[in-house]
């Protein structure tokens, strides 16, 4: 079961893996075509108790891709905690980098300590913590760095803004891994199809300046002159980075920086 199957994460490993197993997904808002299919459930988080969906589908496992209020997506998160002890199911919880936002002086790794000082970044870490003391066989946390890719939002993102001659907010001095929703799902079903356990990093194996990247992605849609607002949090280089050292997936698993770039360039 995907719970956020409607949104953009959610519906990109809905196509990924309905071809393959029995998938139901969630979605919370009204929706015409949604409502007429039977593996879509309406559910929202703010208002309504998950446990009354788990009891009718009883999944084996459930992959978090959930957005939207904090306080009511914790309570969600711990009554699926309750659901998987009581039925030894597995739950894979899509983590961020910025549960390591503090750390800006080095790449973050899988078992590394976690630390934020933002409010999303403390959420994401609340949850973590709690799957953390469950025994392995019963969660994955993912942690995803900044994702790009064909048509991603943060695609379309840079056309609108290009096309408005609107400024792009570029960060020269954050040094990030990045990685496309395609690949993002492709790892998550080769992790459930091998049955891994534990932590697992799916960013990009090298990393590159925010604003370079912003640059190479643009250079390669030939929007040219674009209007940059550089953002300087710092005097010295920021790392936002999640890199595999424990949990490295297969060479087809993983993705370098230019195959990102070259994901988020292509032609419709």
């Amino acid at each position: 079961m995907i719970l956020g199957a409607s949104g953009f994460l959610g519906n990109v490993l809905y196509k990924e893996l309905s071809p393959y197993y029995d998938v139901y997904g969630t979605y919370a808002r009204d929706n015409v075509i949604l409502d007429q299919n039977k593996r879509m459930f309406q559910w929202d988080a703010e208002t309504e108790t998950i446990s009354l969906l788990l009891n009718e589908l009883a999944p084996d496992l459930i992959i978090s891709a959930i957005r939207g209020d904090f306080s009511a997506q914790t309570h969600a998160h711990f009554e699926i905690i309750d659901y998987l002890i009581k039925f030894q199911k597995k739950l894979i919880f899509i983590s961020s980098a910025n549960v390591f936002d503090v750390f800006t002086n080095y790449p973050s790794y899988e078992y590394d300590k976690t630390l934020s000082e933002s409010v999303y970044g403390r959420f994401k870490i609340r949850i973590e913590n709690a799957l953390l003391r469950l025994p392995n066989s019963l969660y994955n946390i993912v942690r995803l760095p900044m994702i790009y890719g064909h048509n991603s939002p943060r695609i379309k993102e840079l056309k609108i803004l290009h096309d408005l001659k609107e400024p792009i907010e570029v960060f020269p001095n954050v040094v990030m891994n990045v990685t496309t929703h395609d690949k993002f799902a492709q790892q998550i079903h080769y992790i459930i199809n091998r049955e891994l356990e534990g932590v697992y990093h799916l960013g990009s194996k090298d990393l590159i300046h925010h604003k370079e990247l912003v640059y190479e992605i643009l250079k390669g849609l030939e929007l040219e002159n674009p209007i940059f607002k550089n953002v300087y949090n710092s005097n010295e280089d920021r790392y936002i980075a999640v890199i595999p050292k424990d949990n490295i997936l297969p060479k087809n698993f993983q993705i370098s920086i230019d195959e990102v770039v070259q994901s988020s360039v292509k032609l419709s």
